[in-house]
């Protein structure tokens, strides 16, 4: 049942699906709502998908895929994607304000992180006309290569703490590799993805490519991932959804990508330099609204610096400016959602539960205008145990755990005792040290002196629970195309197998 808590007037309207290069009313879905969570009011409503909305917009990408899209040479392909990126980059601050809208981002963050994602297209279309296979050398007799070629239609579904850009990571590669896509974005935080639609069009991207139907999870995302004219999905999310994922679509065969989480390890060393060690700490607690998987959620904190970390802590996470998501002075925003307001206050309370020592927030912010948003205190925990749930745990909002250790070997160790294996971060002016503990973690990106550093051009993704595959660089196309072997014999010549 539909609310409204806001003007009329005041609701951002999506009426339509985008399929096949048009505009259609949903078959068998429904309106849904986005909330924003500054408020807790309905900001947007939004046409969702059912089944037979997945049905049309598979075959529309079908349709796509066998004909212009995978014709059209490579080069024409690239600079689409470069007109793509140059209309992308146009437009990113009034998209940067639709995402603040619909996940509570502070604008600030959103706005740097926007100004930035046009290099994401710019780079992948400079690989569209690169995908070149190889000649293999094993017999004088034949001649040998390879090609590489798209996968087919791609099913991507992606989350609602960086909406727009996990679609890019995912959307971006399969365009270049001449692969078509519907795109199921979070039903939490649709809106981005109609915007995109009407880049896409704006700069020449053939009808059927690039379809956008949001809907709910159990409903358009099950549909799309068991349908059998689906060649890939491509998924964004937490363990249980791509286990269940895995369950939906095996019976197809079709190829699957996983980025699924972490609880990475942020490691300081006694010979660290402090102050740019506190600031990589503090910032990758608290940044995204504590909403990101890429976030040093657990510190680990030599026994030498253990006394003036925990001490400093609490300071500077009371200079994080928690507000409307509009502000620019606004630093950290809300929770994107009422259920992870829940979620974020039930860790606190298994915090206190096991025994951590609260240095630092804790708390929900009902004040200042806040009282209906879904706001937490940037919250910090010291002398925590690996074996504490919120050490053990992904949280997903801006609570970090601070736990000491002795020696590297110690370190390592509680690094690497988790499930997750998608980041860890060390400091540490021993060079030696970088590469000797670099090598030992189990983690799909290490940063050493430096946190969250992710760019186009660098491979993204995770080991055990983390996920499967890349996203970024050169390895992400490998999810999005095929390698065919040829064979082609030079002297036409075959023996007769039974002339004796």
């Amino acid at each position: 049942m539909l609310q409204t808590a806001r003007p009329e007037a005041d609701i951002r309207r999506e009426p339509k699906l985008w399929i096949g290069g048009q505009w259609v009313d949903p078959i068998d879905g429904e309106m849904g709502q986005s909330i924003d969570p500054s408020t807790g009011a309905v900001w947007a409503e939004v046409a969702f998908a059912g089944p037979k909305d997945i049905d049309r917009a598979v075959a529309a990408a079908r349709e796509a895929f066998n004909g212009p899209w995978r014709k059209m040479l490579p080069w024409e392909r690239a600079a689409i994607l470069r007109r793509l990126a140059d209309i992308y980059k146009e437009r990113a601050p009034d998209l940067a304000v639709l995402e603040s809208r619909d996940t509570g981002r502070a604008i600030r963050e959103i706005r740097g992180e926007f100004a930035n994602h046009h290099h994401f297209w710019q780079w992948f279309a400079s690989l569209a006309d690169k995908l070149d296979g190889r000649a293999v050398s094993v017999d004088p007799a034949v001649h040998a290569f390879t090609s590489r070629l798209p996968v087919g239609v791609v099913g991507a579904i992606t989350p609602w703490n960086a909406p727009m850009l996990t679609t890019i990571w995912k959307i971006a590669p399969a365009l270049a590799a001449g692969c078509t896509v519907v795109h199921k974005p979070a039903e939490l935080t649709p809106v981005t993805a109609f915007e995109l639609a009407r880049m896409m069009e704006e700069a020449g991207i053939p009808a059927g490519v690039y379809n956008v139907v949001p809907g709910y999870g159990h409903i358009a995302g099950a549909h799309l991932v068991a349908h059998e004219d689906v060649d890939k999905i491509g998924f964004t999310g937490e363990g249980a959804t791509a286990k269940e994922i895995l369950r939906t679509g095996a019976h197809t065969l079709k190829r699957f990508s996983f980025e699924l989480g972490g609880k990475s390890a942020h490691i300081l060393f006694d010979d660290a330099d402090f102050d740019q060690a506190m600031n990589a700490a503090v910032g990758s607690s608290f940044a995204v609204c504590g909403q990101s998987c890429a976030l040093g959620s657990r510190i680990l904190v030599q026994r030498g610096l253990y006394e003036r970390v925990t001490g400093e802590f609490p300071g500077r996470a009371g200079k994080v400016r928690v507000g409307m998501p509009l502000d620019p002075e606004t630093h950290m925003g809300p929770q994107s959602n009422i259920k992870q307001l829940e979620k974020t206050l039930s860790y606190i309370e298994a915090g206190h539960a096991d025994g951590a020592r609260l240095i630092a927030g804790g708390n929900r912010i009902t004040t200042d205008g806040m009282a209906n948003g879904y706001f937490v205190q940037p919250t910090v925990f010291a002398d925590v145990t690996n074996e504490m749930k919120i050490a053990r745990d992904e949280i997903f909002g801006p609570v970090v755990s601070l736990i000491p250790f002795d020696t590297e070997e110690e370190a390592i160790g509680i690094a690497n005792s988790t499930r997750y294996g998608l980041c860890a971060g060390l400091w540490t002016r021993d060079v030696s040290r970088a590469h000797r503990v670099a090598a030992q973690i189990e983690a799909g990106t290490v940063w050493v002196n430096t946190y969250r550093y992710i760019r186009w051009a660098l491979p993204y993704g995770g080991m055990k629970a983390s996920g499967w595959g890349r996203e970024n660089g050169v390895e992400a196309l490998d999810s999005y195309l095929e390698t065919r072997t040829t064979v082609i014999s030079t002297t036409g010549q075959f023996p007769d197998a039974y002339a004796s």
